[in-house]
């Protein structure tokens, strides 16, 4: 039968889920539980059918007796080997083929045994062997996959933007400074060819000013500094 054996693609998902069900084992173990508690988003079920597969809850998602004798070990060195006759006897096949080996069994060696097993596709076999993997691990045989690392929010950026725009009301309201550049440049070069001089003008032009106001600053700009 396909897909007889559980799987999953984010071992580090499955880790998140069994160090919180360690710390609180609900009554029932469902997708909706998953989604509530922030794991594995929109693969809840597979990791839900790992836990069932496992016989830690029932057809309906009730926590059973096994977990209960399993996840209230609390320290790791009773926990590991109480965790791994769970998965001994959920992988009875594969013990019963390999024996103690099969912990130590590589990627390959697990692909073939579940393709063979459950006729499962190369991609599935992949999965299988990594959710075989991770269990193993939880068990005490290997080293535990880290959650990924959460992904940042938009909130950063939004208070940012928020920051940027309450800085614009205090830039209204002034005229940015003209500057003006006189012709008379290249005639102080051509004098004083070892030195090159540039004249710039800066005006700030009155926010409040009419556009009378402003053609008088211009005609006197232009009176003093360039038909002069």
């Amino acid at each position: 039968m396909a897909d007889k054996h559980p799987y999953f693609q984010s071992p580090g998902a499955f880790t998140q889920l069994v160090t919180q069900l360690r710390r609180k084992f609900p009554a029932t173990v469902n997708a909706d539980t998953l989604k509530k508690l922030g794991i594995a988003p929109q693969n809840e079920s597979y990791h839900v059918n790992t836990l069932r597969f496992l016989g830690l809850i029932d057809d309906e998602g009730a926590k059973t007796e096994l977990a209960g004798s399993v996840f209230n070990q609390h320290r790791d060195e009773d926990f590991h080997p109480a965790f791994a006759k769970v998965v001994e006897n959920a992988y009875n096949q594969l013990f019963s083929l390999h024996g103690d080996a099969a912990w130590d069994l590589d990627r390959d060696q697990l692909i073939t045994f579940f393709r063979q097993t459950d006729q499962s596709s190369a991609s599935v076999g992949s999965y299988q062997a990594g959710a075989f993997k991770c269990l193993a691990a939880l068990a005490g045989h290997g080293d535990i996959p880290e959650p990924k690392a959460t992904k940042p929010t938009a909130q950063a950026g939004k208070k940012t933007s928020r920051r940027e725009v309450a800085k614009k009301p205090a830039q209204q309201g002034k005229t940015p400074p003209s500057t003006v550049s006189t012709p008379d440049a290249p005639k102080a070069r051509s004098q004083s060819p070892d030195v090159g001089l540039t004249v710039r003008i800066e005006i700030n032009l009155p926010a409040e000013g009419d556009q009378a106001t402003y053609d008088r600053i211009f005609k006197s700009i232009r009176t003093h500094f360039i038909d002069g």
